[in-house]
């Protein structure tokens, strides 16, 4: 097969060409020029414009380049279409988006004054990641095609060529990964300031709580805090997902859920009800990208009268436990946090008595207290059963050992967040 020239000007091949430059600039850059050259490597400069010519011998290409730059609009769809017809054929195409100022060192040729940006991506390229793009395309286009040629860079070469450019990939690949591990374990840390540093326990009450996080964040998070003399206010919100966004949507919902509003001589006490709409409207009213939303669950507690009054947002009902009685969930209706600006929430009083607990916990730890069934409804695990009649702080011990226990797939990992309260 008679091989064309290098960088030849006709308007159709006639021989097999290795690569075909498509471009309205005039002519192929030097540095592509000189490349193709010293792999030797046929090749043919074409106009866009002039593509139909070429359209019935696409058989005699290998791969084509395509120079983007300073296209307008009715030549980028004109663009597509031809890429389109390339790939329907089996043949790689690599569009350059534009020159960029910034010399990039190559193995294989002289250091150029300038690089390239491949479409799609702002990231300067090489000569040589343009010849690697270019050898692939043409040895995957010669196997499909049947042709038989000799590898364009020898084994050793490329082994040569990149074994170094790999091992430094390498190594700033796992200096960022340490990197990113130190910022998330620093990032745990000033989440966990966020949480309480003392439970409120008196001598007729007695708190407990726990906090484990799937990740080295949390998109859990809660709060136990005296709101006056004779209040007591406390919560357990989730944030839908894990990981960094799900942990910082939990301080804007610490800050966006306030208790009560102070004047300059008085306060009030928001009810429970009042807290979860104020606190939906702030989430909707942030608009938020990736459709997050959370779940809460908030309780207001008179300390002197031992009455709670609580009011949900899709959470895991608040538990109940009596001695020598069967676990109660304290059912209440409630919509999602952050989806629906005018949802409206209700609130249920609750008298409770010596020897009562609460349990408030997050989705995380639903799977350790019970199931749900469609045909029968909430099933208590016997193993949850058998611990509504210990102290608070047993209680809160062995359902963390329990969890921590659990054989749980990856993937299903989540996190578990509780806070017991307990009437001495």
């Amino acid at each position: 097969m008679r091989r064309a020239e290098s960088t030849s000007c006709v308007e159709t091949p006639r021989s097999f060409v290795d690569v075909l430059y498509l471009t309205n600039q005039g002519q192929m850059p030097h540095e592509i020029k000189r490349l193709l050259k010293q792999k030797k490597l046929t090749s043919m400069v074409m106009r866009l414009d002039k593509y139909p010519q070429i359209r019935e011998r696409l058989d005699l290409v290998g791969t084509v380049v395509v120079d983007a730059e300073g296209l307008e609009t009715v030549q980028q769809q004109k663009l597509a279409g031809i890429i389109e017809s390339l790939e329907m054929e089996n043949i790689g195409v690599i569009v350059l988006a534009e020159r960029v100022e910034l010399p990039i060192k190559s193995f294989s040729l002289s250091p150029a004054k300038t690089s390239f940006s491949m479409a799609g991506t702002m990231e300067s390229v090489s000569i040589d990641d343009l010849w690697v793009r270019i050898s692939v395309n043409l040895a995957y286009r010669k196997r499909s095609s049947g042709i038989a040629v000799k590898p364009a860079v020898p084994p050793k070469h490329v082994q040569r060529l990149y074994k170094n450019k790999l091992a430094e990939q390498l190594r700033v690949t796992e200096s960022l990964v340490e990197n990113l591990t130190e910022q998330l374990r620093l990032a745990g840390l000033v989440q966990q300031d966020f949480l309480p540093t003392q439970l409120p326990n008196t001598d007729r009450l007695r708190w407990a709580a726990a906090f484990m996080p799937a990740e080295w964040v949390s998109g859990d998070i809660y709060n136990v805090v005296r709101v006056d003399e004779q209040h007591i206010g406390f919560y357990v919100a989730d944030v839908v997902g894990h990981g960094m966004p799900a942990a910082l949507l939990t301080i804007f919902l610490k800050q966006a859920l306030v208790m009560r509003q102070t004047g300059e001589s008085d306060y009030r006490i928001f009810p429970p009800a009042e807290v979860m709409t104020n606190l939906n409207v702030r989430m909707t009213a942030q608009k938020l990208s990736g459709y997050q939303f959370a779940t809460c669950c908030y309780c207001l507690l008179n300390t002197e009268k031992l009455e709670l009054t609580f009011a949900r947002g899709g959470h895991p009902y608040p538990v109940l436990m009596r001695p020598h009685e069967e676990p109660e969930q304290l059912e209440l209706r409630g919509s999602l946090l952050g989806i629906f600006e005018e949802a409206g929430y209700v609130q249920r009083t609750v008298q409770l008595q010596p020897g009562d607990k609460l349990l408030l916990y997050s989705d995380g730890v639903e799977r350790f207290v019970g199931n749900y069934d469609d045909e029968t409804g909430f099933h208590f695990r016997d193993e949850f059963r058998e611990l509504t009649d210990v102290p608070v702080l047993e209680l809160m011990d062995r359902l963390t050992a329990f969890a921590q226990d659990q054989k749980i797939d990856e993937s299903e990992a989540d996190d578990i967040t509780a806070v017991g309260l307990e009437i001495l």
